[in-house]
């Protein structure tokens, strides 16, 4: 059991690393990383847990979604446009070498990823000014 959740917790702190960088940078989306981090922690260390749910990465990018409220405009374009891109690349890379059947696979989780974003995950408008700048 001790294994287990040291296993979490470094899984946890490589979300957190990984989420840090994709709050920066563009090409790397740091939502699912974060969201890994935030399960990994819960699971293990009741501190670290704690400790996450303060920092900032945290608060901008996963508490209103972690709240049931949803996620706000701008980040859900961002995940899908990165997600796009990124998934775009590996479709015309098989698609180069004749590979339709993982071509039409890639494909399909493309657009139930779109249309997850577009019709399951709530629209987060925040409250006040400070909060729509995030």
């Amino acid at each position: 059991m001790k294994i287990k959740k040291i296993m979490l917790v470094v899984v946890g702190c490589i979300g957190v690393g990984l989420g840090a960088v994709g709050a920066v940078v563009p090409m790397l989306p740091a939502f699912p990383f974060l969201m890994l981090a935030a399960v990994c922690f819960a699971k293990s260390s009741e501190k670290l847990d704690t400790w996450f749910k303060g920092t900032k990465l945290y608060k901008n990018n996963l508490e209103s979604y972690v709240k049931g409220q949803g996620m706000t405009k701008k980040t859900k374009i961002k995940i899908m446009i990165t997600v796009t891109l990124l998934m775009s690349f590996g479709f015309f890379m098989m698609f180069r070498k004749d590979l339709f059947i993982p071509c039409a696979i890639l494909g399909g989780v493309w657009l139930f990823h779109i249309l997850y974003f577009t019709f399951g995950v709530k629209n987060y408008v925040p409250d006040n000014a400070e909060e729509a700048e995030k």
